[in-house]
């Protein structure tokens, strides 16, 4: 027996004094109203209306029973909405790549309180957020695709440490795109490709030998692995030359001191203080999807929310800014693309 349905059944009669209008109140028809009373009736051992009257009236045991029915319904009430507070309260993980910008993960945050929804964000290498949403332990998650694929895409480039004679770059001062032709190994002392920039020649056209470009955790992933290995390869480079740069403070340690480039995004090399030119190859861009884990149905994600987590790892205006469109690129990058 459905308690709760059976005691709705009758405080609604007791209310309604009719049995009709206690079912029209209940949105049942009147014979299973009746049913659930008798019922009731049974379980309790003796009769809670007078169907002897015209009038429905409630017996001495149904005014007795009557205050403790009210209680449990009651009661039964502040439970469900307790629960579904709590269920509307309870923190959803969500995973981004590491090293984001605090003011990124804060407007995370804010976007979810002002929706409702307490976000809990944490920051992970690209591998573990997908193992962890795939789990269900992360209930929405920035994911690393192809570029061609993606929702999202993030350019990458080449980061240096600026000149000491060399203002930092400005909007208006913004670097061209460059290839990985220009850290060829170089016989004379000229570059041999076009430099972007200033500061970005000043960086790799003083040295014969070229310098290492590390990469950092975001862009560990086989199919950018491959992928920069044939550019690297097709550009001429030792493939000893493009190797994993470790923690990224490391890695950052080593550029700012001239003795590496850093294959990132724009937003961490300037929150660094490095100079950044784009890669025009734009199958080297990092590319995003925001999903959900598989476990909540994998449904889709609010569009609010996919476009905060974007930002966390740069998309969107990191585009944008780096004046990157797909019909910007030459036919040399565009095959690449393609591979």
């Amino acid at each position: 027996m459905d308690l709760l349905a059976h005691l709705e059944a009758y405080v609604a009669t007791v209310d309604e004094m009719s049995f009709s209008r206690a079912a029209d109140r209940l949105g049942i028809a009147q014979p299973l109203l009746s049913r659930r009373i008798k019922t009731l009736e049974a379980h309790f051992g003796g009769l809670l209306f007078d169907r002897s009257r015209r009038q429905v009236a409630t017996t001495e045991l149904g005014m007795l029973l009557l205050p403790y029915a009210r209680d449990v319904l009651d009661r039964s009430q502040r439970l469900d909405q307790v629960a579904r507070s709590a269920q509307r309260s309870r923190a959803r993980a969500v995973g981004v790549p590491t090293d984001c910008a605090p003011a990124a993960l804060a407007r995370v945050i804010r976007a979810g309180a002002e929706r409702g929804t307490t976000l809990s964000v944490r920051e992970l290498p690209p591998a573990e957020r997908e193992a962890r949403l795939t789990d269900g332990t992360l209930a929405y998650a920035l994911l690393r695709v192809a570029p061609e694929h993606a929702s999202h895409r993030v350019p990458l480039g080449l980061a240096t440490a600026p000149p000491l004679d060399a203002r930092p770059l400005t909007d208006s001062r913004r670097a061209r795109p460059v290839h990985l032709e220009d850290l060829r190994p170089r016989r004379t002392g000229a570059a041999t490709g076009t430099a972007s920039c200033a500061a970005f020649s000043a960086a790799i056209g003083a040295r014969t030998l070229p310098l290492p470009i590390l990469t950092l955790t975001e862009d560990d992933v086989p199919y950018a692995r491959d992928t920069l290995a044939r550019a690297a390869a097709r550009s001429g480079l030792p493939e000893q030359l493009v190797r994993p740069g470790g923690p990224a403070a490391t890695a950052l340690a080593e550029t700012l001191a001239g003795r590496a480039v850093l294959l990132c995004d724009e937003p961490f090399a300037r929150r660094h203080g490095a100079d950044w030119a784009p890669l025009a190859d734009s199958s080297l861009h990092r590319g995003y999807d925001v999903r959900a884990t598989p476990r909540q149905g994998g449904g889709d994600v609010p569009q609010w929310l996919s476009g905060v987590l974007a930002a966390t790892a740069g998309a969107g205006a990191a585009v944008q800014a780096a004046g990157w469109r797909p019909e910007s690129a030459d036919a040399s990058t565009r095959l690449a693309a393609h591979g």
